[in-house]
């Protein structure tokens, strides 16, 4: 099936790259739908019904945008005192500064995202030599990217920040070169930037948080609203941005990455002006190997740490997974459907479900640990709507045309998964700085993202080996675990309240001292 291979080989690295498996597919559905042999009569006789389905249709997807963005609206102008928390003028300094920075990260990031594929594909490479270029980045990010993300927990987190940007930067400079090596070399550079991007900023901004002495609650403030804006805002403006330099101006599928290595380089400045360094464990009697047992040792020794893994890995899991799936789920029958647009609707999607986070956290109930059982079990629920639809509504038998009305009962599914995105990554970023033993932040960060390359890459190998509806089942059921296991990490959370982890004690343990004392 060609679009489930197109969509195997690009969504092997990061969520932006989504992007560029949606042009790849649209480009695909544009040049093979002139193969199609249609009589005139056939056109004399269904034109005028396409073309009032196809208006209909495409006022549907407009009504969905339009209602979601009304709603997150809503909840963010009809705010009152409880669900707003009160800070310092400091505090708020301090947030903004991040939150800038952090845009300007996910910027680099997600303006590379639609011209990836797109950009091999000019360079003359098939689907076969630009899927091994993409494994390279997965597997950069999962073994590399594990050691260099570590170091920051020693060599500090400012320091980290700093090389994600020179390493995104040389990344994207690599891209101007259409030889397959300086691409290789591009794509392993890409997938230790991924690491750092996704541990190195959260563990400076923790660590930068309670030294500063703000209260605890005040952080899950600035996740909500780094989610808010890095993964719905600038990810619709960045898509945008990045159409105006390729289409519009006609710069060619280079200039996104230029224009990426600029906020990219814009960010690093900020950070160098503006940022202190902060560390976790700056021992130099530690090595590199002592820092990971350590690290594999508190997540051995304390439930709540591999709990925290578990939920991590089984939702971000079926998250990756529903990008291979979400294009063929739409269109079976080789749909027309506006792949951008439907995009731009989960990110606002996910922008609706980081507003109803930021409203849940700003209270003292109820708790993260306690609403996230019901997010999972509504993700799951949302992920089994295109099995229950398979047996309820009859797929259509007619090639080509516009979304089914099956595809949009999915539409409405799939749209409510992205809002549970958008509710998870605040709030897994809360847990995070609750359990996560600041010493090892970093390090034990990329140790959760193991699993989840692993079991990327094993779903990646045998995409095209199952049903989809087997693997949304999958899917749904490694959410209901999810959801379980929540419920576990809430009640071992409340029953040790009154006994922190004891980080000394696993430090001791490293070097063979003295017994773990947990």
């Amino acid at each position: 099936m060609v679009t489930t291979s197109v969509a195997t080989s690009q969504s092997l690295f990061t969520f932006p790259s989504l992007f560029s498996w949606l042009t790849n597919s649209w480009a695909h559905k544009i040049t093979t739908s002139w193969d199609h042999d249609t009589s005139p009569l056939t056109e004399l006789s269904f034109s005028g019904v396409g073309a009032d389905r196809s208006a209909k249709m495409e006022m549907f997807y407009y009504l969905v945008f339009g209602a979601l963005a009304a709603i997150v609206a809503a909840i963010e102008l009809s705010k009152n005192n409880k669900d707003r928390i009160n800070t310092s003028s400091a505090f708020t300094s301090f947030k903004n500064n991040y939150l800038l920075v952090y845009s300007l990260m996910m910027a680099g990031d997600w303006l590379q995202g639609p011209y990836v594929y797109f950009l091999y594909s000019q360079y003359g490479y098939g689907k076969g030599e630009i899927g091994q270029l993409f494994i390279a980045g997965f597997g950069s990010s999962m073994l590399f990217g594990t050691i260099v993300g570590s170091l920051a927990d020693k060599q500090g987190r400012k320091r980290a920040c700093v090389t994600y940007c020179l390493t995104y930067i040389l990344s994207c400079i690599t891209k101007h070169s259409p030889q397959y090596k300086v691409l290789m070399l591009g794509r392993i550079l890409g997938g230790i930037a991924t690491s750092l991007l996704f541990s190195a900023f959260e563990s400076w901004l923790v660590a930068e948080h309670n030294k500063r002495g703000f209260e605890q609650q005040w952080l899950s403030l600035t996740f909500s609203k780094a989610i808010f804006l890095g993964n719905g805002l600038i990810a619709i403006v960045s898509g945008l941005f990045g159409n105006l330099l390729v289409d519009t101006l006609g710069f060619g599928p280079v200039a996104p990455f230029d224009a990426a290595a600029c906020f990219l380089a814009i960010g690093m400045a900020i950070i160098l002006s503006s940022w202190t360094e902060n560390y976790g464990d700056p021992s130099e009697s530690k090595d590199l190997l002592t820092q990971f047992r350590g690290a594999a040792v508190a997540i051995a020794s304390d439930e709540k740490i591999a709990l925290l893994g578990a939920i991590q890995s089984l939702f971000e899991g079926s998250m990756y997974t529903f990008v291979f799936l979400w294009t063929p789920a739409l269109s079976p029958n080789d749909e027309e459907i506006p792949h951008g647009f439907i995009f731009a609707t989960f990110m606002l999607a996910s922008m609706l479900g980081s507003s109803i986070a930021s409203r849940l956290m700003a209270r003292t109930s109820p708790k993260v640990e306690s609403y996230m059982q019901i997010v999972f079990a509504v993700s799951a629920a949302s992920l089994l709507l295109p099995i229950v639809a398979t047996f309820l509504v009859a797929p259509p038998k007619v090639k080509g045309g516009s979304i089914s009305f099956t595809g949009c009962l999915q539409l409405f599914g799939f749209c409510t998964f992205e809002a549970c995105v958008g509710i998870f990554w605040p709030s897994i970023m809360k847990m995070r700085s609750q359990y996560i033993p600041e010493e090892a932040r970093s390090t034990i960060m990329n140790f959760f993202r193991i699993p989840l390359n692993i079991f990327v890459c094993i779903v990646l190998y045998n995409v095209n080996a199952f049903p989809i509806t087997i693997m949304f089942g999958m899917c749904s059921i490694f959410l209901f675990m999810a959801s379980i296991l929540q419920r576990r990490l809430m009640v071992i959370a409340e029953s040790h309240k009154s006994k922190p982890q004891d980080w000394t004690a696993l430090k001791e343990r490293d070097t063979e001292e003295e017994p773990l004392n947990i």
